[in-house]
């Protein structure tokens, strides 16, 4: 890079030395992974140019185990947790205390060569297994909720109570013909794909480490999530990823709080880094989306999904479930252990601070992975191992000690695990979360085989110890024991959680606005809005056509570039049946009421789903929780108002997703979603994302939200409510009103049946839902991707409590569609929908204009669609 200019305006002076080193460390390298040399431009010779930098490694191979005494006073038990990144509660930290005062603890400890001190590789498993990340803490705790109005009750376990409790009522009525095979129990979901075959599908979140290194937080995100269905019951084949971005706008111009990257520069190292991580790794990108909002200035939102494909049977045996047997060899494979990713389960489990460790954030090799699952593909079908799962939080800790479970125990030998390079203490190689690592049970009848399969496929494969039933997790460095806990205390020692939770409805001032005159006007600038505007300059980095299987692709139309609502795939190319694959998402209503948020979320990944052919009953979802801090401390006194906001928002889930019959197989949650320096804080808004994963009987039936045919006739199926509060439009005047759009989940699931009986009669052209926009961007949307014109009559469109074009233009109400069907289908269409709303409003014409006649029957719009569409394709085009 060649930098110069000047660095004050009004005084003329030239950037400086340590300008330059500003501008190289905190925009240009991350200096984990990067060199950087700064030359001045007097001594710079071009002929020369800069030297090649070879990184040596200096380090001491000397290994050894730290006692930590945990006999201390409060204060000193919380700055060993704080210092050590341990994320741990004073509590939780009088837990570990006490447990080492057990007589027959000790004695077995003694046994083993410990005493009444844990050693560092303790303390740091134990700090992994109890972290948030990994335990979900706050989802399992038991919570007394006001939610105001004299309306109070006790919940044991929102993930129980909501999400679990959904699923399983679903499943109960489905009998029979249930199709979910293994639902919270694995690294992903698995659903019945056939009677051959069954797929996997987890979505999981990166926030913290690519608020640090957007690039490495972001791949690691990626390739990370990728093992989730790989070490899900014996393994599947990956065929698709997801993702979604919540970032600050990229154009944002105030001052940034100290440690806080710029937003273009997280969007653009966090689209590189999912580029990267899944272009490299031969696996499609096939859906996603990008949420903006200056919220998540403090930490960007970083979710990433994967699906997969697997036998349903393999030697005669069922590939979704595990078996460990005492004996059995602990064999990790794939890539080595460095230091990057230490503390990368505890540090997401608190928030950004000045204290964030860099090495927390894992380096990604999607390469190194992509040989590990080749191979590793090839030993499944010739049944090589017993078990699989992967590296991720914590490392080996995880891996093992939670695969250990099935047999009831471990004995893990530290000092036979590849490094990268020298001077890793115990606890380091016990909890780094270095990537393309997967762990695997393997039968000693069958290791000479495994390994030498390992060699032919040129990936590193390497004996560990055995599982056992012992009761214990044994983990040694050569012949010393390093750490000794009880299988019983890592998983079940750590106590349920009690919290308050507190709802007070928040009051908006309620916008008061002229309705424009230049309604054409008001079109393109909300087509120009962050959250509406074409996303085709990140799609467009990755690929969605390997591996052979898109039929519904992320742009679409005449010219592939309108915007699709759903992906449709064909994971077996022998065959029509087809995968849908669909996200919702609406932060914005959170500001509202986050029991409405989470309604919307659910029914917008749903209709998307449906738009494109999914039927109802063969969608299953999946959750996504980031919230902010919902536990009240000093620092975080709204804690209870949080909290209650995350209860509301899984009372929602469970409402909606009975409602619709559709089952939870897996999710996640983040919670700590704050940046906290000094005075300053900045908290995420309350966000889930749902993501579906439907099954198409016949891809053939598959439909694209663009027009297709001059004279086809256009429908709005749904009612329009004025229902604006949280909308794009009132954000547009800098307001936020009241009346958040809401979810009637019996009626939109009568007409979500009525559309799919529709679209499987092969009489529906194009559907598209309105979602960010409503109405008015929708109709935009529709005739510019198809490349043809619309004349539309507002006052024929079903609605209720509006008077206003603005307000039925850009009302975000729920579960709505724009249709467009051949005369000829008219009378077969409008007899599926019977008894559902919905209303012939106008026609697809061949003149490149839309045309919109108001409430009152006069034109309020008539714009070129080209015009439109620059609009629409302008703010992110860079």
């Amino acid at each position: 890079y060649a930098i110069s200019g000047i660095r004050d305006r009004c005084t003329l002076d030239l950037i400086t030395r340590a300008d330059a080193e500003r501008i190289a460390s905190e925009l240009l390298a991350n200096e984990l992974i990067q060199h950087y040399e700064i030359i001045d431009g007097k001594t710079w010779d071009p002929a020369q140019g800069i030297k090649p930098y070879v990184p040596r490694v200096v380090g001491e191979d000397r290994p050894r185990t730290e006692e930590i005494d945990l006999d201390c006073p409060d204060e000193a038990l919380l700055r060993i947790s704080s210092e050590r990144v341990l994320a741990l509660t004073l509590n939780e930290m009088k837990i570990l205390r006490d447990y080492l005062k057990n007589d027959a603890v000790l004695a077995r400890r003694r046994e083993v060569g410990l005493g009444d001190r844990m050693t560092d590789a303790e303390l740091e498993c134990l700090a992994q297994t109890w972290s948030e990340h990994c335990k979900h803490k706050i989802f399992n705790a038991r919570i007394a909720y006001d939610g105001g109005e004299g309306e109070s009750s006790e919940i044991d376990s929102l993930f129980a109570t909501c999400i679990k409790r959904a699923t399983r009522e679903i499943r109960e009525r489905m009998g029979a013909d249930d199709w979910c095979l293994s639902v919270f129990a694995d690294n992903a979901g698995i659903i019945r794909f056939n009677a051959d075959w069954n797929l996997v599908f987890k979505v999981e979140t990166h926030n913290s480490p690519s608020a640090l290194d957007p690039y490495g937080g972001a791949l690691t995100g990626i390739v990370g999530v990728n093992r989730d269905p790989f070490g899900c019951g014996r393994g599947a084949k990956l065929i698709f990823n997801t993702d979604v971005f919540c970032f600050a706008p990229p154009g944002y111009d105030k001052p940034l709080p100290k440690r806080i990257l710029h937003p273009r520069r997280i969007y653009e190292g966090v689209r590189e880094g999912v580029e990267h991580g899944g272009n490299k790794s031969g696996i499609p990108t096939v859906n996603g989306c990008l949420v903006f909002d200056e919220r998540y200035l403090g930490k960007p939102l970083v979710y990433c999904g994967t699906g997969g494909i697997m036998p349903a049977r393999i030697n005669g045996a069922p590939t979704h479930t595990k078996e460990i047997l005492p004996g059995d060899l602990i064999v990790m494979t794939g890539g080595r252990i460095g230091k990057d990713g230490i503390h990368g389960a505890t540090f997401s489990s608190e928030e950004l601070h000045e204290g964030s460790p860099v090495t927390a954030v894992q380096i990604g090799d999607p390469i190194t992975q992509k040989k590990m699952t080749d191979f590793l593909l090839v030993a499944r079908d010739r049944g090589l191992y017993r078990a699989i799962t992967d590296n991720g939080a914590g490392g080996l800790s995880s891996s093992v000690g939670e695969t250990a479970r099935l047999s009831g125990g471990c004995e893990l030998d530290l000092a036979k695990a590849p490094l990268k390079y020298a001077g890793l203490n115990p606890w380091e190689i016990l909890i780094s979360e270095s990537q393309e690592r997967m762990t695997l049970a393997v039968a000693p009848e069958q290791i000479d085989a495994f390994l030498a399969l390992a060699r032919k496929m040129d990936v590193e494969a390497t004996v560990l110890g055995r599982y056992a039933d012992s009761g214990w997790f044994h983990i040694l460095y050569g012949m010393e024991t390093v750490a000794y806990i009880e299988m019983s205390f890592l998983h079940d020692g750590l106590p349920q959680m009690n919290l308050q939770a507190a709802w007070t409805p928040p009051r908006h001032a309620e916008p008061d606005f002229a309705e424009t005159e230049d309604l054409g006007g008001a079109l393109k600038a909300m087509l120009a809005r962050l959250n509406i505007c074409s996303k085709e300059s990140v799609v467009r980095q990755y690929d969605h056509e390997v591996q052979g299987g898109s039929i519904v692709k992320p742009l679409t139309g005449v010219v592939n570039d309108g915007p699709s609502d759903a992906a449709v795939i064909r994971p077996l190319l022998d065959s029509f049946e087809g995968i849908v694959v669909a996200n919702g998402i609406c932060p914005r209503y959170s500001a509202i009421d986050t029991y409405h948020m989470a309604a919307c979320a659910i029914d917008e990944a749903v209709r998307n789903a449906i738009a494109v052919g999914a039927p109802l009953d063969r969608i299953a979802g999946l959750d996504n929780f980031c919230w902010c801090d919902p536990v009240r401390s000093e620092k975080n006194p709204d804690g209870e108002y949080k909290l209650a906001q995350l209860v509301r928002a899984n009372m929602a889930l469970y409402d909606v997703t009975t409602a619709y019959g559709v089952p939870c197989i897996s999710g996640k949650d983040s919670m700590k979603n704050d940046y906290q320096i000094g005075d300053v804080r900045i908290s995420i808004p309350p966000t889930l994302l749902f993501s579906t994963l439907g099954k198409m009987e016949d891809v053939r039936n598959a439909v694209t939200m663009d027009a297709k045919k001059a004279g086809d006739l256009v429908y709005v199926l749904g009612k329009t409510f004025r229902e604006l509060g949280g909308s794009e439009w009132y954000a547009l005047h800098g307001a936020i009103g009241n009346g958040v759009p809401k979810v009637h989940a019996k009626t939109a699931r009568t007409l979500y049946e009525a559309l799919n009986r529709a679209i499987r009669a092969g009489i529906v052209a194009s559907c598209h839902d309105c979602s960010d926009g409503g109405l008015g961007v929708a109709l935009a949307e529709t005739a510019f991707a198809g490349g043809l014109g619309v004349e539309i009559d507002l006052a024929a469109v079903p609605a209720e409590g509006i008077v206003r074009n603005d307000e039925l233009l850009f009302s975000e109400s729920q579960s709505r569609f724009v249709v467009t069907v051949s005369p000829v289908a008219r009378a077969a269409f409008e007899a599926f929908l019977a008894g559902c709303a919905f209303a012939r409003i106008g026609e697809v014409i061949a003149e490149g204009v839309l045309k919109v006649d108001g409430l009152g029957g006069k034109r309020i719009i008539e714009e070129n669609l080209a015009a439109l569409k620059a609009a629409w394709q302008e703010p992110l085009a860079f």
